[in-house]
């Protein structure tokens, strides 16, 4: 697919048309080996706009082929977090999905320009995220936008992602 002209936006969650490419966008991600390779739940695909507007901290970003908005390419969700070193707010890349047919062509990258300039007001001292190690194209993708695997001292080795589901 040739994407002359990638309209991105900051989705309003409580628009039908983005609350539905939200959903539509993720599950894609969800169903994709990078995701899990499983749907997502019922659950998650009828509330999942209405509860991340609940939430201050969260915003999304979305692209499309044209300012139509008919044919979605990608999405990125973002959660606010705090940093306290810099005792400043921090943007967490929570989600980053370009459609395969669409990847190589920059879609990311126009969607992470807008994440920046709303973390950027939002007052943020820098974005996080994590990525599985077997995704390259998506760790060149991040190097090539500036973010590096995070380390406070090279003694101490890099920081490794853990996480424990709570029942």
């Amino acid at each position: 697919m040739n994407l002359p002209s990638v309209h991105v936006c900051r989705a309003d969650y409580s628009r039908p048309r983005h609350a539905h490419v939200l959903v539509e966008m993720l599950d894609a991600y969800a169903q994709d080996p990078m995701g899990g390779g499983e749907p997502l739940s019922e659950f998650a695909k009828t509330n999942l706009a209405t509860s991340l507007a609940a939430r201050n901290q969260a915003f999304s970003v979305l692209a499309f082929e044209a300012a139509d908005e008919k044919t979605p390419l990608g999405l990125i969700n973002c959660i606010e977090g705090f940093s306290t070193f810099a005792c400043k707010p921090l943007v967490n890349v929570h989600d980053v999905v370009v459609l395969p047919a669409c990847r190589g062509q920059r879609v990311a990258e126009r969607m992470f320009a807008l994440v920046q300039s709303i973390a950027r007001e939002r007052g943020a001292c820098k974005l996080t995220l994590e990525v599985l190690s077997g995704n390259l194209g998506a760790m060149r993708l991040y190097t090539r936008l500036g973010f590096a695997q995070y380390q406070l001292d090279p003694e101490a080795g890099k920081a490794q992602f853990y996480q424990k589901w709570l029942d």
